[in-house]
């Protein structure tokens, strides 16, 4: 079956979804979304989205785009609320299941989207910030992560600041993050520690394992990743996500800045 790493990963999100789940879209995260609405094209027919776009609840969804995404979400609300009120009133009662994306990480699952560089005043890259991060982590139950490049720099033996709290003995509300998807397999946190439990097709353990900036503990029933089915990757290219937005995350530089313009002409968004 002919799929690309992309569609893998939305894959895998989609198959975490329940029926009848509150999910929290995020401000840029379409992989996540795709997969999201994958779910509910499939499996998940009554969950819900709670869109950070469009600062709304929505059972309906339309294809991702990039220049025209705030249309899409507020065009199709169910009801409409500013970001501080569902943050703070309104998403901890749905308690809804939501995908971050880490700069840094460590086997603990603390995670910084804060800055590079011990010193905060001057760091070597400022990141995008926390957004409701440090709100979310420290009650909810629901919190999985993903990186769509897995690397030494993301994965390390210390985060320089923490947004996002790990599994800490000591906390007294939340769990902790209970998954992580990267390109190159899927991790829970059963020991409190990060552990390998799948391996995506064509990634051995050993290249997870140098690609990691810590010691990563491995299940003792890892196995390959179930690729995508034939009609998810139809839904995919056809239905959810005929412009690759998706795929803008897991790309870089030139690429990266290439394929956003091909997205924002073909959607006569320019």
């Amino acid at each position: 079956m002919d799929y690309t790493i992309d569609e893998l990963m939305c894959a895998c999100i989609s198959r975490l979804v329940e029926d009848g789940e509150v999910l929290a879209q995020g401000i840029n995260t379409p992989l996540v979304v795709a997969g999201f609405i994958l779910a509910q094209a499939t499996h998940a027919p009554n969950a819900k989205f709670a869109s950070a776009i469009g600062q709304s609840i929505a059972h309906e969804w339309a294809a991702l785009g990039v220049g025209r995404i705030e249309d899409m979400w507020l065009g199709k609300g169910l009801i409409y609320v500013g970001f501080v009120t569902a943050a703070v009133d309104l998403l901890p009662k749905f308690n809804p299941k939501e995908f971050f994306r880490p700069a840094q990480i460590d086997a603990r699952g603390n995670f910084n989207n804060i800055a590079f560089g011990a010193d905060y005043e001057r760091p070597r890259m400022r990141l995008p910030g926390t957004g409701g991060i440090p709100d979310v982590t420290p009650y909810s139950d629901h919190i999985y992560l993903y990186v769509p490049r897995h690397s030494r720099v993301t994965f390390v033996e210390q985060v320089d600041f923490i947004s996002g709290m790990g599994h800490v003995p000591e906390r007294k509300r939340g769990s902790g993050a209970k998954y992580l998807l990267s390109d190159l397999g899927q991790f829970d946190w059963a020991n409190g520690r990060m552990r390998l439990t799948t391996v995506h097709p064509g990634v051995t353990i050993e290249q997870v394992k140098k690609k990691t900036g810590f010691e990563l503990e491995v299940a003792p029933d890892v196995h390959e990743t179930p690729p995508p089915t034939e009609e998810e990757i139809r839904l995919l290219r056809e239905e959810i996500d005929p412009l690759g937005v998706r795929r803008l995350e897991m790309l870089g530089g030139g690429a990266r800045k290439d394929l956003l313009r091909d997205i924002l002409e073909r959607e006569n968004a320019l």
